[in-house]
């Protein structure tokens, strides 16, 4: 399942369309006919976490400004089950990192990548699809760092049938204590929404780093923001976050420490 690394000059161009397609759920350019389009609507649900059109949403609460600064929307009231079992006892002093998968970790493309790390086949419409994935990098190294660190959970809006079996070829040393996938999600304006408040852990102690603002909405004090990832080789982004992890984990409370490190997430400058 590892392709061959090469380089192609077409690569970016292709990976840059697919990236409209999972992002927005829209195929990436016009005329191609109503099949063709149907058919790429059905590949970008198993990615996107655009919610598609007639999904029921949860309505929230208008958006207020929190005590530190953020614009932020309440989260519907939840009286569920946490979305994450307790933590193992080797992680019961670590703080909790959510990370995304798709365009944080990994950029994932339908259409064929010579240079893809990993083939997931994934069953569609009936029909057995391959989906070229590319990992981000220094992902290994910030994953190994990460897993010493932190209890690490990914959060994706990815439906499990593709993210599981991903998950398992980029973790093979099972650093991810918890995978939470789509059905953890909270639909909300047509987004996915990650909401950290359904874990089961302490806000003060959790991280979540994405590339989409929407999907932390509700608690952007907690987040990090990083670059979206659609195959750039030079990209250092992962490396660049592990010492501020690093120190982030050592603060009474996350937030206090991320709002020092990145004070113009706050209102006085909109993110999203």
């Amino acid at each position: 399942m590892l392709a061959t690394a090469n380089n192609n000059e077409g690569q970016q161009q292709r990976i840059a369309d697919d990236s409209v397609i999972t992002q927005y759920g829209v195929p990436g350019g016009g005329g191609q006919g109503l099949r063709q389009s149907q058919r790429q609507s059905s590949w970008s649900s198993l990615l996107c976490c655009v919610r598609p059109p007639g999904e029921d949403f949860e309505p929230c609460s208008p958006s207020t400004v929190s005590s530190r600064g953020f614009r932020k929307i309440t989260p519907p009231p939840y009286v569920g089950r946490a979305s994450c079992p307790p933590k193992e006892a080797r992680d019961f002093k670590k703080k909790t990192l959510v990370l995304d998968l798709d365009e944080t970790l990994v950029h994932s493309s339908f259409r064929p990548v010579p240079n893809a790390d990993y083939i997931i086949p994934v069953e569609i419409d009936n029909k057995i699809t391959d989906v070229y994935v590319i990992k981000r990098p220094w992902v290994d190294k910030f994953m190994e760092a990460m897993g010493e660190l932190y209890e690490v959970v990914v959060f994706t809006a990815s439906l499990a049938k593709y993210a599981d079996p991903l998950l398992d070829l980029l973790d093979p040393q099972k650093l991810v204590r918890i995978r939470l996938f789509r059905d953890s999600c909270c639909p909300y304006e047509g987004n996915y929404v990650k909401d950290l408040s359904r874990l089961g852990r302490k806000l003060e102690d959790t991280i979540i780093v994405d590339n989409s603002p929407h999907s932390y909405i509700f608690q952007p004090e907690n987040a990090i923001p990083i670059g979206t990832f659609i195959g750039d080789p030079q990209d250092h982004e992962l490396l660049d976050m592990i010492p501020l992890l690093a120190d982030t984990r050592m603060s009474e409370d996350v937030r206090d420490m991320l709002l020092r490190q990145f004070p113009e997430r706050s209102t006085s400058t909109s993110f999203w």
